[in-house]
């Protein structure tokens, strides 16, 4: 309709200026009308603002899944950076974030807790992706703490080549949600996984440089235990006997673990930062191990801190590791 009162006004002007305004008024009406055009096919052709609103729990899982969109969207993370996942409690205003996306994305086996259900609560139909689905959790081994019943272990994120199942689910979500963005999502995460490869030759060469037989990990709690099996160490037991650093150890446990240091010649413990290093740092002054307490296992850094992106935290306490054990 716009279109024809256009051609109606230039008719009319036409008829009143005769055939030199008749040219200039034509030119004129043309070029409008590829300007308009112009502007319709940019708009078709240009890149989305915001495909997606997408809610990951935690950091670490936030950085991976923005690899896999790419520009099209940001990802953003429910659990700041810094803070445990294992105790985090959501505020209403983090619920009201995560119902008003379009997918929230969690690591799944676990590590969400109670979270979960709080949040399936919250976002009704919004779906929720399992970032490690199809993953098996590991059994402990033999000479390993138990866990709980019932309790599985959901650290799949520190053998990186389990976050390349991490990455399928995401592309293959973020394609199901924004099928125009498909391919790009494919492109991504295939440049994803051969950073993944990238990482875990990374991480061989560093662990080679600590003698097999120093290969022994203690841990605040049972965090390392994809890790250990990927890269050949031994897990000789944990200050905290769980998954989770909500639990707490008994005396008996504290005392039992204590020998086993001292017998098999561990040469340091690790706690993740943030965590209270207290009950690992008194194990260290009566068994002489050292007590490395600034691991980032769970959380990113500050985008200026030494572990700013997913990558970056599994180098950084791949760092860690190796220089207290080599």
């Amino acid at each position: 309709m716009r279109q024809r009162g256009a051609g109606g006004r230039v008719a009319r002007a036409t008829a009143r200026t005769g055939g030199r305004g008749r040219l200039v008024l034509l030119v004129a009406a043309l070029l409008a009308l590829v300007t308009l055009l112009s502007a319709g096919c940019g708009a078709a052709n240009s890149p989305p603002s915001g495909a997606l609103d997408v809610v990951a729990s935690t950091s670490f899982l936030a950085d991976i899944a923005q690899n896999v969109a790419g520009d099209r969207f940001p990802v953003q993370s429910l659990i700041p950076r810094g803070t445990d996942p294992h105790s985090f409690e959501p505020t209403p205003s983090d619920l009201r974030t995560a119902a008003g996306a379009d997918l929230v994305i969690i690591n799944g086996g676990g590590l969400e807790g109670t979270l979960l259900t709080t949040l399936q609560n919250a976002v009704g139909s919004v779906p929720i992706v399992n970032a490690s689905a199809g993953l098996q959790t590991r059994t402990p081994k033999p000479g390993e703490p138990a866990l709980a019943a019932g309790e599985t272990d959901p650290h799949f994120w520190l053998d990186p080549m389990l976050v390349k199942t991490y990455v399928k689910n995401i592309e293959v979500a973020f394609s199901k949600a924004d099928p125009a963005g498909a391919a790009t999502y494919k492109a991504n995460a295939a440049v994803y996984d051969k950073k993944l490869d990238a990482l875990e030759a990374w991480i061989r060469q560093q662990v080679a440089q600590i003698p097999p037989a120093d290969r022994k990990l203690v841990m605040d709690h049972a965090s390392h235990g994809y890790f250990a099996d990927r890269y050949g160490f031994t897990i000789i037991g944990t200050v905290i006997p769980s998954a989770s650093t909500s639990d707490s150890p008994t005396a008996r446990q504290l005392t039992d673990l204590t020998r086993t240091i001292q017998a098999t010649g561990v040469k340091a413990i690790f706690v993740e930062a943030g965590d209270n290093p207290q009950l690992a740092q008194q194990i260290g002054a009566e068994t002489g191990v050292k007590v490395v307490t600034d691991l980032l296992d769970h959380t990113l850094s500050a985008p200026g801190g030494p572990a700013p992106t997913y990558l970056d935290m599994m180098k950084y306490d791949t760092r860690l590791i190796v220089e207290a054990l080599k």
